[in-house]
């Protein structure tokens, strides 16, 4: 499948779907699915059906390794950084240029109590340090960090242009208590995905922030995750150029992001099956996105 979408993609110079799967998300995983090393839990993600793998840069002794995995599979490749300040990104960017081939940074700002100018002025620097270094890096929507508000990270997206978005939608949605939708919700998080240049797939229903929503996605807050998702490709794919890629990480997080039946007592048994539910996503995804095309 990799394959023949990577064909697809070179003959046709189409936009194109980069469905991966969070390697944070494997974590948990390895016996249930029976990949204990790092080479079986690559080769079971790539038989599934991913287009790629989010994770972190592999320390210098593994970077070998891991390239030689990424490039048998067919794999791309993003990573995640945590950058307090300008300097912060800067030095993860080097790092980033040395190991190579990374198609995208997920950037989470961890300063949650930043805001006003200071805050738009450091977002500015870090979009112009993207730009520097010539590796895409997008601002994630996410408690705990700079981006917090839904209504404070618009702000931010009147003042800077070209700051572009990983959006995560369940966070805003557990943080807004968005058990229902309203007209207002709904409007705000449209503008928000019109500045989307990646997605993260998980499920809130306004109380937890990741829900198991069913084999088929039988749960009521599975139809508002499809319609934002859906509308975000539209919206991507509206201004998108022939080589352009939207990557969508499915992040099914491990406890406690995952519902657990008795963690005050240490068992962590879940809630749900996360492989399962990471598999039906992939293949919504795909559903979704041929749906979004314009032809």
């Amino acid at each position: 499948m990799l394959l023949e979408n990577g064909s697809d993609f070179a003959r046709t110079g189409r936009p194109r779907l980069d469905v991966q799967m969070s390697w944070w998300g494997m974590s948990g995983l390895s016996a249930k699915l029976e990949a204990h090393t790092v080479e079986e839990r690559v080769a079971l993600i790539a038989e599934a059906g991913f287009d790629g793998i989010n994770g972190f840069i592999p320390p210098p002794a593994e970077a070998d390794r891991w390239r030689g995995l990424l490039e048998r599979h067919g794999l791309s490749f993003s990573v995640n950084a945590y950058p307090k300040t300008a300097e912060d990104l800067a030095q993860f960017l080097k790092q980033a240029k040395t190991y190579g081939g990374i198609q995208h940074i997920n950037v989470q700002v961890m300063t949650p109590f930043l805001v006003g100018e200071p805050a738009v002025e450091l977002l500015r620097e870090l979009d112009r340090l993207s730009g520097e270094q010539g590796i895409p890096a997008y601002v994630e929507t996410h408690r705990g960090t700079i981006t917090q508000d839904l209504l404070r990270t618009l702000g931010y997206l009147d003042k800077l242009q070209s700051l572009r978005l990983t959006v995560d939608l369940s966070h805003y949605v557990v943080a807004g208590e968005m058990h229902t939708v309203s007209d207002e919700a709904e409007d705000l998080l449209l503008r928000l995905l019109r500045r989307a240049s990646a997605f993260h797939a998980r499920v809130s229903n306004g109380e937890q922030v990741q829900i198991d929503v069913g084999e088929n996605g039988e749960h009521p807050m599975m139809a508002h995750f499809e319609r934002w998702w859906g509308e975000g490709m539209r919206g991507w794919r509206s201004g998108a150029g022939p080589a352009d890629v939207l990557p969508f990480v499915v992040e099914l997080g491990p406890p406690p992001y995952a519902i657990t039946m008795d963690e005050h007592a240490g068992r962590t048994a879940e809630i749900g099956d996360r492989w399962a539910q990471s598999l039906f996503f992939l293949r919504t995804l795909r559903r979704l996105w041929a749906d979004s095309t314009f032809e």
